[in-house]
């Protein structure tokens, strides 16, 4: 089973930029599509973002033009870069590999 590991979140004054790392173990990384979500408190948790094995990234109109998905198969590793961060952006921030959730990592947006 794939478990991965998110890192790279802290506080960020707002329009700054931050890059969550997600990273997993394992051969089937790269043969799988990867989610970000995340959840603020009080606030159900929120689609952020998907990319294909095909490094193909789709994302909802609340971070569209500002988020960013990439992966590195080499590095078994997928990167979610946020720029023009709001105070709103403020949550924790999962990944989702094959129905395995991460840990999360806390991304705080001061305004």
């Amino acid at each position: 089973q794939v478990q991965p590991v998110e890192s790279g979140g802290g506080l960020v004054q707002a329009g700054g930029s931050l890059r969550l790392s997600c990273a997993a173990s394992g051969s089937i990384f790269s043969a799988n599509a990867v989610a970000w979500h995340r959840q603020a408190p009080g606030k159900q948790r929120e689609w952020v973002g998907t990319i294909t094995s095909g490094a193909t990234a789709t994302y909802p109109s609340s971070v569209k033009g500002r988020f960013t998905i990439s992966r590195d198969n080499a590095k078994n590793t997928v990167y979610l870069q946020m720029d023009s961060l709001k105070p709103e952006d403020t949550a924790v921030y999962y990944c989702v590999i094959r129905g395995s959730w991460g840990q999360g990592t806390q991304v705080t947006v001061s305004s």
